[in-house]
């Protein structure tokens, strides 16, 4: 079972993109951030003409997440992270595919900071731990994908000083992602790959692709019953070097039947 995460920047400006991507690399299952939709703008039956079904929870002009699942209709398992109901924001939804329940992730960015949106971001990551820790306790399969917005560690980014004040390295976001895996779950990428770099995103600006000045914000994160399944982690990095690509790249882990 090949599950992928794939932050798009824009769901209908990527729509070639991602069906290039379903229709070569075929994963079972794709969590989808940044849509930048509503439904009512979300292009479904270009989506299912490949074969996949989908829940979705768009936003206009901003956010919005779904799950695809490849010759099926995933199961909605949750929809909106609990813990703020004054929060607007589509970052969040959960499905179960195949006995497997899949979150898809677009946790805020917190830019600037400090301020507001980095205090924002701060909260959501409390609240993602607590609706995590439920998940371990049900002990079934759940992989928490998605653009995470953290790099975990110096190792995880091209360049510390380019991104030292940037709210995706500081502190602060760094211990709240480690406060996330303590809980049991197991970054999938740097298991397969512990040692050095494997980047997920590239700027468009200052020549990054082409530089391969990246770093690591997109995770898999795995619960016990499904680490005990891994079979390999990897980072579809050739996508991103493509006419009009998103940029991030899509990362996938493959779990034993």
């Amino acid at each position: 079972m090949k599950i992928a995460t794939y932050n798009v920047n824009g769901i209908n400006a990527r729509l070639p993109r991602l069906l290039e991507y379903l229709t070569e690399e075929t994963p079972d299952v794709v969590c989808l951030q940044e849509l930048k939709a509503f439904e009512d703008k979300i292009p479904v039956k270009a989506i299912e003409g490949t074969g996949y079904g989908a829940v979705w929870h768009g936003q206009k002009s901003f956010n919005g997440v779904a799950i695809l699942a490849k010759g099926c209709e995933p199961e909605e398992y949750g929809r909106g992270l609990p813990g703020d109901p004054a929060d607007e924001q589509s970052r969040y939804i959960e499905a179960k595919v195949d006995g497997v329940i899949v979150a898809s992730i677009y946790l805020p960015n917190g830019n600037p900071q400090p301020g507001p949106k980095f205090d924002y971001k701060l909260g959501w990551m409390a609240r993602l731990r607590a609706r995590a820790a439920e998940l371990l306790a049900s002990e079934l399969p759940v992989v928490l994908a998605g653009d995470f917005n953290v790099i975990p560690t110096d190792a995880d980014v091209f360049s510390r000083a380019a991104m030292a004040h940037d709210a995706l390295m500081q502190p602060e976001s760094r211990a709240a992602f480690r406060e996330l895996l303590f809980q049991g779950w197991t970054d999938a990428i740097r298991t397969r790959h512990p040692v050095g770099p494997i980047w997920t995103f590239w700027d468009y600006q200052a020549g990054c692709w082409q530089r391969d000045a990246g770093f690591r914000i997109d995770h898999l994160l795995l619960s016990p019953v499904a680490a005990d399944r891994l079979l390999d982690a990897n980072v579809d990095k050739a996508h991103r070097g493509r006419e009009k690509a998103s940029d991030h790249a899509p990362t996938w882990v493959r779990l034993a039947d």
